[in-house]
């Protein structure tokens, strides 16, 4: 039985503007295991964003338990969160966010400031092909070179959990496609948990589990028997 990595119990994300409350999320149950591919699936303004956020304990929950190898983390104080992200997390973004006046070397590098026990950023920009291109300035890359990047920046941190923020929605469809491959690669052949946020339904056949969210509530979780190749994807 595969290993339960994160779990939702009962979550709930309440925010208040003036005089008036909404849900981001409420009554959230859902469970993640060890290196899984899962992919949370809807609309914008769905709510999953928000889920993304408290997975990575950059948000806290209003009501409800967040546990993460079994330990709650829902009650940990600012600096136990951010020691569980420093630990646990990677995230990678739409907008790829790297350093401008730094190398792709550099950028990778900067995860040993965090975290002592991390992946030579040789090794990490080998594993998403950029070998080449260590020296270059994100001015000097592509889109998709920029993404693998932030993906080796992530991966250099050798997080339990991957989170992924949209990751291929500033790509044209054949870079989209290698960035969905090395999240493939990362979760059957790495073994790392990665979760991906997006809009695009034709993304849910690659998933082991497709969380569907729509108006801050969990519609349906989907377990794919036999996931696709990010080659069969078509968007």
């Amino acid at each position: 039985m595969d290993k339960t990595l994160i779990e939702f119990e009962h979550v709930t994300k309440e925010y208040q503007s003036g005089e008036r409350s909404f849900y981001a999320l409420k009554d959230a149950n859902l469970n993640i295991c060890e290196g899984e591919l899962v992919v949370i699936l809807g609309p914008s303004g769905a709510g999953k964003s928000t889920l993304l956020n408290l997975l990575g304990g950059m948000d806290t929950v209003t009501s409800g338990s967040i546990l993460f190898e079994g330990e709650d983390i829902t009650g940990y104080t600012d600096d136990a969160l951010t020691d569980y992200r420093a630990r646990n997390v990677g995230v990678v973004f739409q907008f790829y966010n790297l350093i401008p006046t730094l190398t792709a070397y550099e950028n990778v590098a900067l995860m040993r400031e965090l975290e002592e026990d991390t992946m030579d950023p040789l090794e990490a920009l080998g594993a998403v092909g950029l070998s080449e291109h260590i020296h270059q300035f994100p001015s000097q890359m592509s889109g998709g070179e920029q993404q693998r990047t932030s993906i080796a920046r992530a991966l250099a941190k050798k997080p339990k959990l991957l989170l992924c923020d949209e990751p291929t929605g500033a790509l044209d469809t054949e870079t989209g496609r290698e960035v969905l491959k090395l999240l493939i690669w990362m979760s059957r052949v790495k073994k790392r948990t990665v979760v991906m946020v997006t809009h695009n339904s034709s993304f849910a056949g690659i998933a082991d589990k497709v969380i569907r969210v729509r108006n801050g509530q969990i519609q349906e979780i989907i377990v794919n028997a036999e996931p696709k190749s990010a080659d069969e994807v078509s968007w």
